[in-house]
């Protein structure tokens, strides 16, 4: 019996193939299961002593059996040992690829000048030169007729769809990000939990200015129309974030709460416009319009105890 390929490339064949099945059915994650799991490099030296066990198995049998056949059965078994197996389909196809003529029928292609001893073959170009050259006209073509002929997408537009998609991901991650509110895309938060949150970072930091119910102490009513830095959750947001005016307003409070915070706390303060405080502070600032709103009536400055009665829900 003869081996068609020798023990040295058997064991390392099995054993890889083996290690392979056992990474694909074990479900390791991101790790290798050989790393994740210590247990399977246990299984994989046994599988390797197994192999190993296999081939001294085999070698043996092999030897005995070969000390039980007649001589001239000893004699055609070593020639046949003694025979080097080679890939005949492959020289083949190396023959074919390189073109190259055998050593002994140069002499038909050898051409008639002499430099100093040195004599040329005259030799075809390789095969495998010749089909890559017809290749690429092949693929000129080809390219030629998708992006010339019938305009296909070009490097260019290429760039710019992709720029476009990775854009629209931006926006989006933006939109559902709520950590990267900023002033400008911050919006009205009507999420019974965003306003809960809001309520509960007004009661922690708000209320020794604005009082609990928004009336006004230190700090301006939030619950009347009038505004001394603008309403509308843009101007509440950057109020609170950059702080009010100079020397005399609320301090900035960007470094203590973060934007999704300020976000909440700006639509819990819209809310409490309406209300109607314990002990309301006189109105401050000028009077709030939101122009988003066509439904809003513009009160006359000298009718603010009607206000709550003509106007809807002003942004402060």
């Amino acid at each position: 019996m003869k081996n068609m390929s020798p023990w040295w490339i058997r064991i390392p064949l099995f054993f890889f193939i083996i290690f392979g099945l056992m990474e694909y059915v074990i479900d390791s994650g991101n790790q290798l299961a050989i790393i994740a799991y210590p247990i399977t490099q246990l299984f994989l030296l046994l599988v390797l002593m197994i192999l190993i066990a296999m081939e001294l198995i085999l070698q043996s049998i092999e030897n005995v059996m070969f000390h039980t056949l007649p001589e001239k059965a000893k004699e055609r078994y070593l020639a046949t040992q003694s025979k080097t197996w080679e890939w005949t389909w492959a020289k083949k196809w190396y023959q074919k690829l390189t073109g190259n003529k055998p050593i002994e029928e140069e002499g038909e292609i050898i051409l008639d000048h002499n430099y100093d001893g040195i004599r040329e073959l005259d030799n075809d170009m390789p095969p495998w030169w010749v089909y890559m050259f017809y290749a690429t006209i092949v693929f000129g073509v080809i390219y030629l007729a998708r992006y010339h002929v019938f305009n296909g997408v070009g490097q260019n537009m290429e760039y710019e769809i992709e720029v476009a998609e990775a854009q629209l991901a931006i926006d989006e991650y933006k939109k559902n990000a709520k950590d990267l509110v900023d002033i400008n895309t911050v919006e009205f938060l009507a999420d019974a939990s965003d306003l809960k949150a809001g309520e509960a970072i007004f009661e922690s930091n708000c209320v020794a200015c604005h009082m609990a119910d928004g009336g006004g102490g230190i700090g301006p009513n939030l619950t009347d129309p009038y505004w001394i830095l603008g309403g509308g959750i843009k101007n509440i947001f950057q109020t609170i974030s950059e702080g009010g005016r100079d020397g005399k307003g609320m301090i900035a409070w960007k470094q203590t709460l973060k934007p999704l915070e300020m976000a909440q706390v700006s639509s819990y303060v819209l809310t409490m416009e309406g209300k109607e405080p314990t002990n309301p502070k006189e109105a401050q600032g000028e009077l709030w319009i939101d122009e988003t709103k066509p439904n809003q009536i513009v009160i006359p400055d000298g009718i603010k105890e009607q206000e709550k009665d003509t106007v809807t829900v002003a942004m402060n």
